[in-house]
């Protein structure tokens, strides 16, 4: 990190930290498009390669825009380390590469996004990696999951797409006391509202393609932690195996990160606002986001995060063909099952982002077939209202 910047708020780190000037004293962070350096001599290049020497050697681990986003990140986190990689799913697939081996056990939470479900029981299985699935907001039941094996206990807070809570001091402790990391997917707040490793958590899994993006330009992940697991382990993984973010990627999220604490700021008040509506609609069986009162773990959420997120579920009573019904109506919201953009977005999880889940597992994690996630984004909250309005006048 810039040393200039070591001591400053999250928004001053957002636009400065890890930047590093070339000669060309450029204000704007550089996309160094390039595979490989050029080394000064053939010593060098050998130094760099045995580790003896710090330097960019390839850059399908060693890229000037790329660090510069890591070093970035984990400043806003408060981590020690940060590993992007190609995707979300990278990064959790760089999670369990770096730090899993056979015979290991991780607990995860059931209220998580379909494709880490697939690939904790479809593919890390296939490697000797069993996984136990509990309530995310039940600390007991994650202390009774817990095996001699365990090794990891992975969750999302808040959760997709029914915005539940976990208590992540609480449950880093637990982890603490078996012998477990605990590992945060802190995609729906970012640091901007929520800093699990603040709150004792491990490591910290980010999809940038989310709202550190905020546009919905580019896809890409990140790890974020301490030296050894994340900076050695983890790193280890991705330096060998390559699942790589790109230059111009990088540089596309380090611009997203300067807006941040903006963005979350605008997208919270305005969902807020906007589930406070949805409650009064007499077709609206149940409204999910943890800024209403009504939320179970309201407090709890008051507690841990700066202001309660940009995504909210909603319950309508008529099931998959109401929900489909109301979807089609909408004219200004993007049919797409994307998340964080400045674009808002609406989708039915039980057939797209959970659809691949049987149904008897979309079940036990409440994604009903009435279900609808919206989530917010930047355009005035009157047009978003209308636009919904029209799904409400289809159904009713």
């Amino acid at each position: 990190m810039n040393r200039d910047t070591e001591d400053h708020g999250l928004a001053t780190l957002a636009v400065r930290a890890g930047q590093q000037r070339t000669a060309e004293g450029e204000q704007s962070e550089p996309i160094f498009a390039t595979s490989s350096y050029v080394y000064q001599d053939a010593a060098q290049a050998a130094a760099r390669f045995a580790g003896e020497e710090p330097g960019n050697i390839y850059s399908r681990f060693t890229n000037p825009t790329v660090r510069t986003f890591e070093q970035r990140l984990a400043a806003l986190e408060g981590g020690e380390s940060c590993v992007a990689t190609s995707s979300g799913m990278a990064a959790i697939l760089s999670l369990g590469m770096g730090l899993l081996q056979a015979g290991d056990h991780v607990v995860s939470s059931r209220s998580i996004f379909g494709s880490t479900v697939m690939l904790f029981n479809n593919y890390f299985r296939k490697f000797g990696v069993e996984t136990s699935y509990v309530a995310l907001t039940d600390v007991s039941a994650w202390a009774q999951a817990i095996r001699p094996n365990t090794r990891l206990l992975f969750l999302e807070t808040p959760s997709n797409p029914l915005m539940e809570v976990a208590d992540i001091a609480a449950l880093a402790e637990l982890a603490r006391a078996r012998g477990c990391l605990l590992v945060v997917d802190n995609c729906f707040c970012t640091p901007a509202l929520q800093q699990p490793l603040a709150l004792g958590a491990d490591i910290v899994i980010h999809s940038a393609t989310k709202y550190l993006d905020g546009q919905g330009r580019c896809v890409g992940g990140a790890v974020v932690g301490d030296t050894e697991r994340v900076g050695e382990q983890i790193y280890g993984f991705l330096r060998t195996a390559g699942p790589s973010m790109s230059p111009f990627n990088a540089w596309v999220f380090l611009k997203g990160l300067e807006t941040l604490q903006l963005r979350m700021r605008a997208h919270s008040e305005s969902a807020l606002s906007l589930a406070q509506w949805l409650v009064q609609q007499k077709t609206v069986a149940r409204v999910y986001y943890p800024g209403l009162p009504s939320h179970p773990q309201h407090a709890l959420a008051a507690r841990q995060q700066a202001a309660f997120g940009g995504v909210l579920s909603f319950e309508l009573k008529g099931g998959r063909e109401e929900a489909w019904r109301f979807i089609d109506a909408t004219r200004l919201l993007s049919i797409t099952a994307n998340l964080g953009d400045a674009k808002s977005t609406i989708t039915h999880p039980a057939s797209t982002t959970h659809g691949r889940l049987s149904e008897e597992a979309r079940a036990a994690a409440g994604i009903g077939e009435g279900l609808i996630r919206i989530s917010v984004g930047l355009e005035d909250l009157a047009d978003i209202k209308a636009d919904l309005e029209r799904g409400f006048v289809a159904i009713r």
